[in-house]
């Protein structure tokens, strides 16, 4: 139920799942969830979709996690194959009117990300420093590795700046959760990460196959998207739009219309899967698209379940992780200036709309659907 009535976001899902297993179903304690929530935070992945997936391991072992993954993700995914399908025939003026507005949507929604995230991630002058050489890095840097090579500095600038501040975590006083996962499937899953990271690039010169290509460009996104949500932005970016799979405007309008959808951000894969297949291989694509972002994120978890509790009161740990969050706010704002500014904003209406939408969401706390039904009706009316 949860995958078809969870509007708003990741921090809103967060309040959906306590609500909804801690408040009324009573599977696990307030302190236990916080707990949960604050390891799905620390690694990569689509925090909201891994403390699913731990509440389903916890509840019900294996398939508890597969059954919970399956039911939060599936509906936004054949949503958004169902936006996908249709998207080749939005044609004429009304049609790629609202494709327009959908990409202001993104506009709005990108800006509200940073402005979050910004306030949250860099509440200091050292990690807003952290933050601005990321912007500067990206701007400089045409190299594909650009946003690796910002998160790997962004760990090491807060090993070096942040450690030395106040503690940023506090030791949990808690017992440990109670997953029932041994240090051997731990080993397996960390393994089987690395091994899917470090090969897939390697397969795919050998095979040729898109399908494979497909598989590794969101599985490395899943990989090194810190942050969740919006921070995957610049990543699929990069994988569909740079390499030809996704036009710019069908990536920012499908973008826009993943607002408008329940459940997970990193269902967007599904549809630029879709399209990056082409029409005979679609549901492939799709398919493959959407258990590539997720998998890294998943195994991740499973990985750090017998070792949590250690690794939170790590001073060190958490400092780069600080350093690494910070650098997200840079890449986040790079992206939101070009591909999302770049590709939208044309003339003052356009401005006039993303910044109604802007201020819908942060200051009225306007729904998302209810905003990207505002959007559309601008471009399909002609207004932008």
């Amino acid at each position: 139920m949860l995958g078809l009535t969870s509007f708003g976001g990741p921090i809103a899902h967060i309040g959906y799942f306590r609500r909804e297993f801690v408040e009324r179903r009573r599977w696990l304690d307030d302190a236990s969830f916080v707990d949960l929530v604050g390891l799905c935070q620390f690694l990569p992945g689509p925090a909201s979709s891994q403390v699913g997936f731990s509440i389903g391991l916890l509840r019900a072992g294996w398939l508890g996690g597969l059954a919970a993954w399956c039911g939060f993700t599936l509906p936004s995914a054949l949503l958004l194959a169902v936006c996908a399908i249709a998207a080749p025939h939005l044609g004429g003026t009304a049609g790629n009117g609202v494709l327009h507005g959908l990409k202001l949507v993104a506009v709005a929604v990108v800006a509200q990300a940073v402005w979050d995230m910004a306030r949250r991630l860099c509440p200091d002058a050292r990690r807003a420093a952290i933050a601005l050489i990321a912007i500067a890095v990206l701007a400089l840097t045409t190299t594909v590795f650009a946003q690796l090579i910002v998160i790997v500095l962004g760990a090491a600038l807060g090993y070096g700046l942040v450690r030395s501040a106040a503690p940023l975590v506090t030791p949990s006083l808690t017992s440990p959760l109670g997953f029932r996962i041994s240090r051997t499937a731990s080993v397996i899953a960390l393994a089987l990460f690395c091994l899917l990271l470090a090969g897939l690039p390697l397969l795919h010169p050998l095979t040729g196959e898109r399908a494979v290509a497909i598989f590794d460009g969101f599985y490395r996104s899943g990989a090194l998207v810190f942050g969740g949500g919006h921070v995957v932005l610049p990543l699929l970016q990069e994988q569909t739009v740079a390499t030809g799979w996704v036009s710019s405007n069908d990536f920012l309008a499908g973008y826009g219309a993943a607002q408008a959808v329940p459940g997970p951000l990193f269902a967007f894969a599904t549809f630029l899967g879709w399209l990056s297949a082409g029409p005979s291989n679609s549901w492939l694509g799709a398919s493959l698209a959407t258990i590539g972002i997720f998998l890294p994120g998943l195994l991740l978890v499973i990985a750090a379940l017998p070792h949590w509790q250690a690794l939170r009161a790590n001073a060190s740990t958490a400092a780069m992780l600080a350093g690494v969050n910070a650098a997200v706010v840079g890449i986040l704002a790079s992206a939101l200036y070009s591909p999302v500014w770049t590709s939208a904003v044309h003339s003052p209406a356009d401005f006039a709309v993303a910044a109604v939408a802007f201020a819908l969401l942060v200051r009225w706390k306007a729904p998302p659907l209810a905003v990207v039904a505002l959007c559309a009706i601008a471009g399909a009316t002609g207004i932008v």
